[in-house]
C-alpha cells in the first residue's frame, strides 16, 4: 500500500518558539517516525515574502534559524524531505494556472485571508501576493500530491479553498490529476498555547515566546516573568489555576500529571508561592529543552551542512513537483513541443 503524502512548514519569519514546538513540530517528529507517511516540510519564503518584500534581508536570516529548529527538535533529511519553496520553479506556475480557476469574491470570502488582512491592518493596501496566497498554498500541496495536511483549526478554510482548486481542474480538464487534501488537526487543547503574558496567542511580533533555541538562563527569565493571579498576593492566599499560564504550560509540558494536580489543590487552597510553581515549571522546561538545544548547538558549529540539507532536499522536491507540473501541462494541452 502506497505512503500518504504529508505536506506541512513554517513562514521563515524569524525563530520558532515553544508553541511551534507543540502545536507543529512535536507532532511532525511523531508523524515522521511512524513510517506511515511521505513527509514534505516547507520552509515557505516565498508566503513570508507576500507581506515581507521590503525586508527580504529578515527572510534569508531566518531561513537558516527555522532548518536548525526542524532538525535540533528531531526532523530528519534521511526521512523527511525538507525543501525551500522559492527553489521549486515549478511552484509558481502552478500558481499560475490555478490563478485561472479562482475569482477576486471567493478570494475575498477566505475567513483566514480576512483575519490575517484584519490583523495586519492592511486596509486597502493589500499586497496583491498576501491577497492570493491560498492560490499558492494550494500550489504547494497538489504539487507533491499531498492527502494529509497537519495544520490548526484556523487553516481549514485555507484546505477547503484548495480542494475547490483541485474539483474544478479535474472537472474542467476530465482528469484526476490532482489530489484533494485532508487536514490533520492537533489533539483539542494543543494546538495554540497563550503567550507568556496572558495573551491568548503565543507569538514572535508581541514578544510573549519562549524559543527553541533560547539559552537556560533566558527561559529562566521568562518563566519567572509570567503571568499567574494578579490577585494571588500573599502566599496564604488562594490561587487561581484557570487562566494561570504557568499551570496551563505544566499541563502541556509536564508528564507527571499527578504532581500537578498536587500542586493546583495547593495552589487553589493557598500555602502555594507563585516564585514555587515557576521554579517547578522552569525545571520541566529545562528538562524539555536541554537536548533540543544540544542538536540544535551542533549545526550552528557546521551552517554549511545546513544549507546542504536544505539544498538536497529542494532537488529531490524538484523532480517530484516538475512531475506534476507536466501532467497539468498535458491535461491543459500546452505542452506544444512534447
Amino acid at each position: 500500500m502506497a505512503k500518504k503524502v504529508i505536506l506541512t512548514g513554517d513562514r521563515p519569519t524569524g525563530k520558532l518558539h515553544i508553541g511551534h514546538y507543540v502545536g507543529s513540530l512535536k507532532n511532525r517528529v511523531e508523524l515522521q517516525n511512524s513510517g506511515d507517511y511521505e513527509t514534505y516540510i516547507m520552509i515557505a519564503d516565498m508566503q513570508a515574502l507576500t507581506d515581507n518584500a521590503r525586508d527580504p534581508e529578515k527572510i534569508r536570516n531566518s531561513l537558516t534559524q527555522v532548518a536548525m529548529d526542524y532538525l535540533a527538535v528531531g526532523i530528519d533529511p534521511e526521512k523527511s524531505t525538507i525543501l525551500v519553496q522559492s527553489q521549486i520553479p515549478a511552484l509558481t506556475e502552478l500558481t499560475e494556472h490555478y490563478s485561472n480557476l479562482v475569482t477576486v469574491s471567493r478570494l475575498e470570502r477566505n475567513p483566514t485571508v480576512k483575519t490575517e488582512i484584519r490583523q495586519k491592518k492592511f486596509g486597502q493596501s493589500v499586497p496583491v501576493g498576501f491577497f492570493t496566497y491560498p492560490i499558492s498554498q494550494a500550489a504547494d500541496i497538489t504539487a507533491f500530491k499531498a492527502d494529509t495536511v497537519p495544520v490548526g483549526d484556523d487553516q481549514e478554510p485555507m484546505l477547503e479553498q484548495t480542494r475547490e482548486i483541485v474539483r474544478s481542474f479535474n472537472s474542467i480538464y476530465k482528469q484526476d490529476i490532482l489530489v484533494e487534501p485532508q487536514g490533520y488537526f492537533p489533539p483539542k487543547g494543543m494546538g495554540r498555547i497563550p503567550g507568556l503574558d496572558g495573551n491568548a496567542k503565543m507569538s514572535k511580533s508581541l514578544g510573549n515566546a519562549i524559543y527553541i533555541s533560547d539559552d537556560a538562563d533566558t527561559v529562566k527569565q521568562k518563566v519567572m516573568s509570567m503571568y499567574t493571579d494578579p490577585n494571588h498576593i500573599h502566599i496564604e492566599d488562594p490561587g487561581k489555576v484557570e487562566g494561570n499560564v504557568v499551570f496551563t504550560y505544566l499541563d502541556i509540558f509536564d508528564e507527571d500529571k499527578q504532581k500537578v494536580q498536587e500542586l493546583k489543590d495547593q495552589y487553589s487552597h493557598g500555602g502555594l508561592g507563585d516564585v514555587k510553581i515557576k521554579l517547578y515549571l522552569n525545571e520541566v522546561l529545562q528538562a524539555v529543552l536541554d537536548p533540543i538545544r544540544e542538536r540544535r548547538h551542533v549545526y550552528e558549529q557546521d551552517i554549511a551542512s545546513v544549507y546542504d540539507i536544505l539544498k538536497k532536499g529542494s532537488e529531490k522536491a524538484n523532480i517530484v513537483a516538475n512531475q506534476t507540473l507536466q501532467e497539468v501541462r498535458d491535461a491543459i494541452g500546452i505542452n506544444y513541443f512534447n
